[in-house]
């Protein structure tokens, strides 16, 4: 069942099933978000899609897409990937000039129905429709400030806070009420924003999710969480969009305006290079797939092993092992061959299937492993439920050593700010040590790139307090203070 409807009609629905079997031990992004604007309104559905398509890696739950044609505004979100919940069917109703979309990853709100973005309300203003990349810290004071104030909630997501926050805020324009709302958000957020006649995006003034602006190559422009989905659609003159930035989209017109003024500290994320973003983005100036082979060369400085080939675990991995195969001297090869179509599936599996674990997602390519001393290069070790059984399976194809390598520091505690890692107990380098780990997971050794090694590959510098990213969930020093963060599921006890 899917949510489709035009403005002033509830976009309400049906819980849906979670994932089951096959996740793995990836840390899980929120979301990615795209908007754009055009002066002719041909397809701007169609080019939603497409930029929605392009960010499908950072959220698998759920899909989006609103549009507005200057008056009315109507929305299609249904959980699902892109490509199963758009059709040429349920595109065909959403025509206008101006669109936003969202592809989810939930981190507050359950993957209900309820939960799925954009959301779209009608207000004395016209019609609004938000959607949302990030984690608010105090979305329990902003909830419940609303809750006093008489709104309604139906939705345990903390983008709900935002739409009726702005929906109820004061100002001539959308501008000013966004303008007027936006010191009261305390966290991370890429928001896209569809009004009447315009999109408007903005970001917190810390920086910690992407955020990108470009020109479109038929006029008008477009933002997305990533440069990939822009270069997609073909967009030119793309220019990321600064911390505390909002940028107004409208169809031929581009107006940018610093409603915030930066934090001293920015405070990036660091794992969007690690293992987030694609490897054909850039941020910050810089290429992600670039990076991430130079997080191979230091890991190599660091901790090289005595071995005979360097495999990775594909695919955000495979950089990280060209680098540290080009640092070394030791030939790069595949060694795991990853199902990319397994996914999320909504069928359950059989206990024999389920005991077979990693396997549906890996096959080792025995041809090359056997007799082999292995490097496995991976990009994080977070809860360890995906280490061991792969360790397992490269000796199983006639390894004689695995060699276990990581392209990050120890992951320690939780992420507050659009990283679904778990609670500080859910995290197994917050329970081990590294040799601990190391005799849980099976490898003849472990190691992890040190907070130093990752600044340098990152940013060019060794890491320090000022050197503009989030290493909080490395070392639990949080660029803001997270004492009223909650849990993922938090506000779903009166919404169950």
């Amino acid at each position: 069942m899917s949510s489709q409807a035009s403005i002033g009609i509830p976009v309400t629905g049906i819980s849906t099933a979670s994932g089951q079997g096959f996740t793995d031990d990836s840390p899980k992004d929120e979301c990615g978000v795209l908007g754009l604007s055009t002066p002719h309104g041909e397809g701007v559905a169609q080019l939603a899609f497409f930029g929605l398509f392009a960010l499908q890696h950072r959220g698998q739950e759920a899909a989006g897409i609103a549009v507005s044609d200057g008056q009315r505004a109507r929305v299609h979100k249904e959980a699902g990937l892109v490509a199963n919940v758009f059709t040429p069917d349920t595109l065909a109703p959403l025509t206008g000039y101006h669109a936003i979309g969202h592809t989810r990853y939930s981190t507050t709100g359950s993957n209900a129905e309820r939960n799925i973005q954009p959301f779209l309300v009608e207000t004395m203003h016209g019609p609004l429709s938000v959607a949302h990349n990030g984690n608010l810290v105090n979305a329990t004071a902003l909830r419940e400030e609303l809750l006093n104030r008489g709104f309604g909630l139906t939705a345990t997501s903390d983008t709900e806070v935002f739409t009726l926050m702005l929906a109820a805020a004061g100002g001539q324009t959308w501008q000013e009420r966004i303008e007027r709302t936006l010191p009261a958000w305390k966290g991370a957020f890429s928001l896209v924003i569809l009004a009447a006649d315009q999109v408007i995006a903005v970001r917190d003034p810390w920086g910690f999710r992407p955020l990108s602006v470009g020109r479109l190559p038929h006029g008008g422009h477009a933002v997305a969480s990533e440069t990939c989905a822009l270069s997609t659609l073909g967009c030119v003159d793309i220019d990321e969009v600064a911390p505390g930035e909002m940028v107004t989209l409208r169809g031929a017109e581009l107006e940018r305006t610093q409603v915030l003024a930066p934090q001293a500290n920015s405070a990036r994320c660091s794992f969007e290079f690690v293992y987030f973003s694609r490897p054909d983005s850039n941020w910050d100036g810089r290429s992600v797939h670039h990076t991430r082979q130079q997080l191979g060369i230091e890991l190599a400085k660091e901790s090289p092993a005595d071995a005979d080939v360097i495999i990775p675990v594909p695919d955000s991995s495979i950089p990280a092992a060209i680098g540290f195969a080009r640092e070394t001297g030791l030939p790069f090869n595949d060694g795991l061959i990853k199902n990319r179509y397994i996914g999320r599936t909504f069928i359950e599996p059989t206990q024999d299937i389920r005991e077979r674990g990693v396997a549906l997602k890996f096959n080792a390519l025995s041809e090359n492993l056997e007799g082999q001393r292995v490097v496995v290069i991976d990009d994080s070790l977070v809860r360890g439920t995906t280490a061991g059984p792969l360790v397992k399976l490269v000796r199983d194809a006639g390894a004689t050593e695995v060699h276990v390598r990581i392209t990050c520091p120890p992951i320690t505690h939780a992420c507050h700010f659009g990283v679904d890692m778990g609670h500080d107990d859910d995290l197994m380098a917050s329970q081990l040590n590294v040799e601990e780990i190391r005799e849980h997971i099976g490898a003849d050794s472990l190691a992890f790139l040190s907070l130093d090694g990752m600044m340098q590959a990152i940013a060019d510098r060794k890491s320090g307090q000022d050197d503009g990213y989030c290493n909080a969930c490395f070392t639990g020093e949080y660029p803001l203070a997270v004492g009223d963060a909650q849990a993922k599921l938090s506000f779903e006890g009166v919404l169950a």
